[in-house]
């Protein structure tokens, strides 16, 4: 990896480990598993270790958690909430002891004791006392601001009102959680009364503790244990040790499994027996945490951006158990690709009940040598997402499973594009899976452009049987009447969407077929083919004839996977026979070619970076009328790139290649002059 392709899977990573926090510190509904997570922020730290350099501003090494944005009061917390780093072999732990020496210089002879305890998979909550009484608690949120949560925390029965003995100001820290029987019992009550059924005791305890009504929380079954503080107006002891019992004594619960371990070798044995224990313990965990067991030791260590130099998390592989694959299912995505769902006998796996398995597509089947009726073994991957890891009677004499090649929805041929693995229906126009997808595609911006027609109204439309493909929409006037009077539309607006609907008769051939949804068929492409072949009858059929590939391919701008892709879709009758009737009435004009013959005739030019006196379409716009073609990428045929303020990789490489480079100013130039 370059550093341009370093910088930018640095910022790729950036706002995908913050979407990955809003989900479950806000949301508390993680769509990735722990594991993943982990993979995603140590391949984070492993760059900006190797370029040190290209550490952004909103590094998530710099982060903690996510901004709380839930209608709970915000709260400044007094000292920082911070998050452990994370460790998955002895190697590392062993290497973090060894930091530890180095960053307080002791010789190799002077021990480093450390706490072990388990690591409790529930949502951080800090409780302030004041002269002993119970005044407020909150979440963690980013670590700097979390949630006001008080009246709710009053509700736990773990957590007491008043203590005895303790400094003036006390911030204990720790876990809210909930235990396995009581997650089980709280969803078979959920189910029962219909409410919602939750993924596992982390998100039910989370998103019981975060409710506006405290009288929710009250009946929730929730659970607190202590693993540390923040401010303290007089310390609590010489060691980590020591100050939790003292925080035991004050009536607050402490892990019966926390101890002092004097050498690293006791702490990974200690981490051993509490992993072989984890299927009994009453709570869910997801690994061990270290902490150094000196606190002036601690306090000489501080911290590195978000997290402590004295703590650690050691993680636990994910859970495993057994059990029998009964049926695979195909689920048809919005994009038309088709993904296998293997149904389980229902099985444990850490505290929650797995019946349902994501099997990834085609070749992870083959690689597995998956068939209904095997034995698999399956992983919770980070206690979230399950996933088969090993098939157990893969030599089992067995009827092999083939992977449909028609779409389950709509009947249509469904196939794999060279070099992919994801097999897609193509029936886009007349796929149910796909029909909300195409259809706000169709009407999109960069497409047929009808306005007052977004998504919310194509639902609307759907539900209500009147739009199933795209021709439907230049026949929804005959449900004009039904329409004036429903929740958003009078009169006005009705006639807006029809006058918008019919202004759209007779429109742009390229856009039309940029509309259509067919894969690999973007606005520049689209326009190629209608400049060569002038109608969407003329591209049918060529796209139909003997030598479709060819002719299709020596369009310029339209290579052999853009052709295959063409072929595709007219070869599904289903697409043929909706088009048929979306051409009879949406009738698109014969392209015509607004270019002019200048130097920049058969030419290519690529936009990068912000435009600032137009937009990027606009400037496409003026590139098209001057005869030239705008791509989107640069390569060795590309004859200019216009450069605005931000330009990245596309400026260098085309630096590398030699290529002319000019300023926005300069271009308005060539368009004046042109």
């Amino acid at each position: 990896m370059n550093e341009a392709e370093a910088a930018n899977r640095l910022m790729r990573l950036a706002r995908q480990i913050a979407h990955h926090d809003k989900l479950y510190h806000d949301q508390d509904a993680p769509e990735i598993s722990d594991a993943d997570y982990d993979a995603l922020v140590r391949e984070n730290r492993e760059l900006e270790d190797q370029y040190p350099h290209l550490v952004r501003a909103d590094s998530p090494s710099k982060r903690l958690g996510a901004a709380p944005t839930s209608a709970l009061a915000k709260v400044t917390h007094a000292r920082q909430m911070l998050s452990l780093d994370n460790a998955f072999s002895a190697d590392e732990v062993h290497e973090f002891v060894a930091r530890v020496r180095r960053f307080l210089n002791l010789p190799a002879t002077e021990p480093v004791a450390l706490t072990a305890e388990p690591k409790i998979d529930g949502l951080s909550c800090s409780l302030r006392y004041e002269k002993g009484v119970l005044v407020l608690a909150a979440t963690r949120g980013d670590g700097s601001v979390g949630e006001d949560v008080t009246p709710n925390v009053r509700t736990i029965a773990d957590i007491p009102q008043v203590i005895k003995g303790a400094p003036d100001v006390l911030e204990v820290r720790g876990e809210i959680y909930m235990s396995k029987a009581d997650f089980a019992a709280l969803n078979e009550r959920q189910e029962a009364s219909g409410g919602k059924i939750f993924a596992n005791p982390r998100n039910a305890a989370a998103g019981s503790l975060r409710q506006k009504d405290a009288s929710v929380t009250a009946a929730r079954p929730l659970r607190f244990l202590a693993h540390g503080w923040g401010e303290i107006s007089e310390p609590l002891g010489m060691l980590q040790l020591l100050a939790m019992k003292k925080i035991e004594s004050f009536g607050l619960p402490v892990s019966d499994l926390l101890v002092r371990c004097e050498t690293v070798e006791e702490a990974l044995a200690h981490y051993s027996k509490i992993e072989h224990a984890r299927a009994d313990l009453p709570y869910d965990i997801d690994g061990v945490v270290y902490k150094v067991g000196r606190l002036d030791w601690q306090e000489r260590l501080g911290q590195v951006a978000r997290s402590p130099r004295w703590g650690l998390a050691h993680k636990f592989p994910a859970e495993k158990a057994e059990t029998t694959l009964e049926a695979i299912d195909i689920q048809v995505g919005r994009t038309g690709k088709l993904t296998p769902v293997g149904r389980l006998k229902p099985v444990g796996v850490g505290g929650v009940i797995v019946s349902n398995v994501t099997l990834h597509n085609r070749d992870e089947i083959a690689r597995l040598g998956l068939r209904v009726g095997d034995r698999v073994r399956i992983q919770r991957a980070g206690d979230v997402i399950p996933q088969v890891v090993e098939n157990l009677t893969r030599d089992e004499p067995r009827q092999a499973y083939v992977f449909p090649d028609h779409c389950p929805e709509c009947r249509s041929e469904a196939v794999a594009e060279e070099g992919e693995v994801d097999v897609r229906c193509t029936g886009g126009l007349i796929c149910p899976a796909q029909r909300i997808e195409r259809l706000r595609h169709f009407v999109s911006r960069g497409a047929m452009d009808i306005d007052g027609l977004g998504e919310k109204s194509i639902v609307e439309f759907v539900e209500l049987g009147w739009l199933e493909g795209p021709a439907d929409i230049f026949r929804l006037k005959g449900h004009r009447d039904q329409l004036i009077g429903r929740e958003g539309w009078q009169a006005k607006s009705v006639d807006n969407l029809f006058d918008a609907i019919r202004n759209r008769v007779g429109f742009d051939p390229a856009r039309f077929l940029f509309g259509l949804g067919i894969r690999h068929i973007g606005a520049v492409t689209a326009k190629d083919l209608m400049k060569a072949f002038g109608t969407i009858e003329e591209l049918e059929r060529v796209a139909r004839s003997e030598n479709a590939i060819s002719e299709l391919s020596s369009v310029e701008g339209v290579g052999g996977i853009v052709a295959e892709a063409v072929v595709d879709f007219f070869h599904e009758p289903h697409n043929r026979e909706e088009l048929a009737e979306l051409l009879r009435l949406a009738r698109p004009a014969a392209f015509v070619s607004t270019a002019r013959e200048t130097e920049w005739t058969g030419k290519t030019i690529v936009f990068t970076g912000s435009l600032e006196t137009m937009s990027r379409d606009e400037a496409k716009a003026q590139a098209e009328k001057l005869g030239a073609r705008a791509a989107g990428s640069v390569s060795a045929k590309t004859d200019l790139v216009v450069a605005g303020p931000g330009a990245g990789s596309k400026l260098k490489k085309a630096e590398e290649l030699g290529i002319r480079v000019i300023n926005e100013a300069e271009w308005a130039e060539i368009v004046a002059s042109a």
